[in-house]
């Protein structure tokens, strides 16, 4: 299928061929019918793409001011892959669309294949002619509604949310300021509400086409009349509502606000100006300042949006889903017109040059509508999920062993950061490796993958992957509540399989992948505990020597606090941050001291997610692991001390290292990155593979770190030791 991204480092727009996105449980597939532009938000984007990397970092300070925490963090060069693969992206455009239901998730029984559904949000509702969309983030069109008009679904919500912020009253007098898409959008919904409505904007065109909408009057702000027909309407009083819908770089709009807004008034940004508010006259009208979020309650909250959870109409009445059903309300009983705001209709494979010209200037537009064909190609077989299946732990039959092969073929299941910046640039370029195939449930993620990595093959059809024999193993990199599910299945096909950490969440999805190897028989599993081969900590390992006596080990890991919004915040369903990540620190452990462990004790701080677990292992060893996400952000993340036989060994964040006891030994600086051994992992993995030796880490030993990390949930609910059975 055909989908228009833009790559945010050059400002390419392009009309792409990617997969077409499975049909997830709790959305729908939809083909589009019309989608719009959002001439104020895309534009907006479109023109950052074409900045150099100054303008770029000037018009984004908030996400300079991550860089450079992530530097503090992970090293220059780890950053800097981090950030150019985000940049040397393709991303899409578009939010706003009306289309077909091709295919129905399980969980979803409001629609049926051939309904017409309105669309919304900047990841599913896009410039592409499928899309799958969750169900709280699609409303059916009402029966009579044109599609071309349903496509302003999402538009009309922004702006009825903003209505909504500013409680306006019948009878009241409202202005708005800036008469684009949402201007005139909230002049309408204002209109309806029986508010007379004043408009403000530099262009006559569109002042014009507001006062035929129902405005009462409108002019250019520097006009005497705007002030003056505001005395009129409110005998001298100013408005009781002023409605931001401008952008840019310009103060004048919050300062034009505060001279016509009444005493006590309201105003309410739902654009992006600039909001240097003037104090003094701010304070001395006690003015209301209130942001609108987007299209409602509900917008931004995953489990929403993606998880389906609505929230009851006892408490929140008006969220995103009945925003966009209550403006297609609207829309189909005559109450707003989007009609007039249509000044261009361009078809869909012209849409490169359609952005050219509204960038341009060349096309002077209100809204511009994309039209799709009725039947762009075929939809792919749907990815269906399937539960992890809990089973007892069994024990193994031998593994089998196929005869050596090169290239080795590798499958990923995933595309994310941690895939693009940390495993497939080692893979990309090392000798005796061909990417097969990448698969992703997001086709545009799939199709920059396999630019950028150069794979034979992009999809979203997890099964015809894991039937195609000539895979040899397949990567999965995908978030942490998938991990045990698609080892599995991986696992069942016969594949060799590398899983990012945690390989599972909950003991009866271990369980679940064990009864796999055993029912399988193939055993060719490695978990992504890279930090075991990184070299200098190994280097350090070999300068500490062997050891006779029990040791003691402190591992403090300063993990920081978390963006808001990231998923790793979903516990309810990706776990804890500690189930997701902890499994790095106890395998280093076990790898330090050379065993599994025995026993979990853990204790938390209250009220954040501070941890503190203690290991004991057969020889009496111990191992402490302070995870602390209360600590700077400019401290190291990781140190780690081990303590044995009058000696001891420091790790510096994999920067530096010492051993201190009858010699001195200490590392020079690493003078570029930290290596945390992903190279090295991988590279022992493919080897592995191609030769059908031992995995680069005994099986029971990822079992035995996994459930040690387990443990730790388990040990916190019971404030007591746990006992790990079969421990060695």
């Amino acid at each position: 299928m055909k989908q228009v991204v833009q790559n945010y480092k050059s400002g390419e727009l392009a009309l792409l061929d990617v997969p077409v996105p499975g049909c997830k449980p709790g959305g729908v597939l939809v083909r589009s019918a019309f989608s719009l532009i959002s001439t104020g938000t895309e534009l907006m984007k479109v023109s950052e793409a074409g900045m150099s990397m100054v303008g770029k970092a000037r018009s984004r300070p908030d996400q300079v001011a991550k860089v450079m925490q992530s530097v503090a963090t992970n090293g220059v060069p780890a950053t800097y892959r981090k950030v150019m693969g985000k940049l040397d992206s393709y991303t899409p455009l578009g939010y706003s669309l009306c289309g077909v239901v091709e295919e129905v998730g399980a969980g979803v029984d409001d629609v049926k294949a051939g309904d017409l559904v309105a669309c919304a949000g900047n990841e599913h509702a896009l410039h592409a002619e499928l899309n799958w969309v969750p169900k709280n983030l699609y409303a059916p069109v009402p029966d009579g509604l044109a599609p071309r008009h349903a496509a302003f679904g999402t538009v009309g919500s922004i702006a009825l949310q903003g209505v909504r912020q500013g409680e306006s009253r019948l009878g009241e007098v409202a202005l708005v300021i800036g008469l684009g898409l949402i201007g005139q959008l909230v002049v309408q919904l204002l209109t309806a509400s029986g508010v007379r409505v004043v408009g403000v904007d530099p262009d006559p065109v569109r002042c014009e086409l507001a006062e035929r909408l129902g405005a009462a009057a409108c002019g250019d702000p520097a006009s005497a009349a705007v002030e003056a027909t505001v005395a009129e309407l409110t005998g001298g009083h100013g408005v009781d509502q002023v409605y931001l819908a401008a952008g840019g770089g310009s103060n004048e709009p919050v300062e034009l606000a505060a001279r016509l807004c009444r005493d006590r008034g309201r105003v309410v940004d739902i654009g992006k100006c600039r909001l240097d508010l003037p104090w003094n006259a701010y304070y001395e009208k006690e003015l209301d300042v209130r942001f609108s979020r987007s299209y409602g309650p509900g917008r931004y909250d995953p489990e929403y949006e993606l998880e389906g959870r609505d929230y009851p109409i006892g408490y929140v009445r008006w969220t995103e889903r009945r925003n966009l059903a209550c403006f297609l309300d609207l829309l189909a009983r005559g109450s707003v017109d989007v009609e007039p705001l249509v000044s261009h209709i361009a078809d869909f494979d012209d849409a490169v040059e359609t952005y050219r010209s509204l960038k341009d200037g060349e096309l002077k537009a209100v809204a511009v509508l994309f039209r799709y064909p009725e039947r762009a190609g075929e939809a792919a077989a749907p990815v269906v999920a399937v539960p992890a299946v809990a089973v007892p732990t069994a024990s193994r039959k031998p593994s089998p062993v196929r005869a050596a092969r090169t290239p080795v073929r590798l499958a990923f299941v995933g595309a994310g950061n941690y895939a693009t910046s940390m495993l497939l640039p080692h893979l990309a370029r090392r000798d005796g490796v061909e990417l097969a195939t990448v698969v992703t449930t997001t086709a545009l993620s799939a199709a920059n993958a396999q630019r950028k990595f150069g794979f034979a093959g992009a999809t979203t059809d997890l099964d015809a992957v894991l039937g195609d024999k000539s895979v040899d193993a397949v990567f999965v990199v995908t978030r942490h509540s998938s991990h045990a599910e698609l080892t599995r299945r991986a696992l069942l096909a016969g594949k060799s399989v590398f899983v990012e950490k945690p390989l599972a969440l909950t003991e009866d999805e271990l369980a679940g992948v064990l009864a796999a190897v055993e029912e399988s028989g193939n055993d060719r599993l490695q978990v992504g505990f890279n930090r075991r081969f990184a070299p200098l900590l190994q280097e350090a390992k070999k300068q500490f020597g062997a050891r006779t006596g029990p040791a003691s080990l402190r591992y403090l890991v300063n993990a920081g606090r978390l963006q808001h919004g990231s998923w790793y915040l979903r516990q309810g369903t990706e776990g804890s941050r500690f189930a997701g990540e902890g499994g790095h620190f106890i395998d280093t452990a076990s790898w330090l001291l050379e065993a599994d462990p025995v026993s979990v004790y853990a204790v938390a701080a209250s009220g954040n997610e501070d941890l503190q677990v203690v290991l004991r292992y057969p020889d009496g060893s111990t191992a402490t692991i302070s995870y602390v996400t209360t600590g700077a952000p400019g401290f190291p993340k990781e140190t780690l001390d081990v303590l044995a036989d009058g000696k001891v060994l420091r790790l510096d964040d994999f920067v530096r290292a010492s051993v201190h006891g009858p010699g001195k030994w200490v590392s020079s600086r690493l003078p570029k990155a930290r290596d945390k051994g992903q190279s090295a992992q991988l590279a022992a993995f493919v080897k592995a593979v191609r030769t059908g030796g031992p995995m680069p880490v005994p099986l029971e030993s990822l079992v035995a770190t996994t459930a040690a990390t387990l443990a730790v949930r388990a040990g916190l609910a019971g404030g007591a030791p746990v006992t790990l059975a079969g421990a060695r």
